[in-house]
């Protein structure tokens, strides 16, 4: 099992998790051009594609996915509230839909999907944690507060692709208006380091190969504090920490 990202950000966020010969693409918030470019890089064709999963209706998250399905004939997993919203946003969705319940279970080829409900300011987001039956990837960006259930669902993984929005001071120190600072930094915004790292220190952990730190604001973040944060939970050398990219997102990563 192992995945990689295609790019982390508010300009958009695509990751890609692999089991044998089944590849999924969890969201996509990029045009189609750019996304098989960032596939390409991988060594990956949208052809070989079995699918793409949504967490929620926002540009940055599903603004590509819809034109990347109908182009290449791929089936979309997505809740009943995604759906509905999505349908009020896009001019022409794909035809292959699958609705979700958010607390059930399903597979897709040879990988196990568990989404779990979480709170954001969406009609009806969902992150996920997918396996091969052995391993574990848990998956948790746009969320603004953590929960028991998020919690519970996310330990024993071996891997972790966890929020690290932003850092608090810089976002109230920042240019953004008032109401957009309340947006993000509120329980139904954005995950700040310091949230993360709590978070992070709270999981079953003894399983953990990989942690890496997505969805960095560019202007109310670094890598080096996302690193620092999660870095300090873990209580291990803040270099261990990956860090998903904008740009370029991350290389494949094994586990094993």
């Amino acid at each position: 099992m192992r995945f990689a990202s295609l790019g982390s950000g508010s300009s958009g966020n695509a990751l890609l998790v692999e089991v044998k010969q089944t590849r999924v693409l969890l969201d996509c918030g990029f045009g189609l051009r750019d996304s098989i470019r960032r596939l390409a890089r991988l060594e990956i064709a949208p052809q070989d594609l079995s699918g793409i999963l949504v967490t929620h209706e926002h540009s940055d998250h599903i603004g590509g996915v819809a034109r990347l399905a109908r182009k290449f004939n791929l089936p979309v997993w997505l809740t009943h509230g995604t759906h509905t919203m999505w349908q009020s946003l896009a001019d022409s969705l794909p035809a292959a839909l699958h609705t979700i319940d958010s607390h059930h279970r399903f597979h897709i080829g040879d990988i196990e999907i568990e989404p779990f409900p979480v709170p954001h300011d969406a009609r009806e987001p969902v992150q996920y944690v997918l396996g091969d039956g052995a391993r574990r990837l848990g998956v948790l960006t746009d969320v603004g507060c953590s929960t028991p259930h998020i919690e519970a669902t996310l330990s024993h993984c071996d891997a972790l692709v966890l929020e690290c929005n932003h850092d608090r001071d810089m976002l109230l120190k920042s240019n953004y208006p008032s109401s957009l600072k309340k947006r993000v930094g509120g329980r139904f915004g954005h995950l700040d380091n310091n949230a993360s790292a709590a978070l992070l220190a709270r999981l079953a952990r003894g399983r953990l190969q990989h942690v890496v730190a997505a969805h960095l604001s560019r202007e109310n973040n670094t890598p080096e504090l996302a690193r620092e944060a999660l870095g300090g939970a873990l209580n291990c050398a803040a270099e261990w920490v990956g860090v998903a990219d904008q740009e370029e997102g991350f290389d494949w990563r094994q586990i094993t």
